[in-house]
């Protein structure tokens, strides 16, 4: 079996335990003038995953990681609906999961969904139900 036949099957999985599961690519590659582009970081994991986990007395004192989402705008820009409804989507389930997602423009818009986490006026709001 491949590595890629494995990380879909993983995909699956996770999926059907309420995980969001991403695959992260790295490499080089040309553009059709030429160019260099590499994409990723070296060393980054395979597959990302916000994992839901609810809190519990055994916790208490321990560090955890929050998967944290910024879709980064210009001040001024504009989005095409269609991709501005998906980012949306996905910055919610982002929340759903006990995760970080907003929509920033400027370091100081990061640095407060950092800092306030979940009270940060910018995080994206998740309370609608509709999946």
């Amino acid at each position: 079996m491949s590595e890629s036949t494995i990380q879909r099957a993983i995909r699956v999985r996770l999926s059907e335990l309420r995980c969001i599961c991403l695959r992260y690519q790295v490499g080089t590659f040309f553009t059709m003038q030429g160019s260099v582009v590499h994409i990723g970081e070296k060393g980054v994991s395979d597959l990302i995953s916000i994992t839901p986990h609810t809190i519990t007395q055994e916790d208490v004192g321990r560090t955890v990681g929050i998967f944290t989402a910024l879709e980064v705008k210009k001040p001024k820009g504009s989005t095409a609906k269609e991709r501005k409804e998906n980012q949306g989507n996905f910055l919610k389930a982002v929340n759903r999961l006990g995760g970080l997602g907003a929509i920033v423009k400027s370091p100081e818009d990061a640095e407060a969904v950092v800092r306030e986490k979940w009270n940060a006026k910018i995080v994206i709001d998740c309370s609608s139900k509709d999946e």
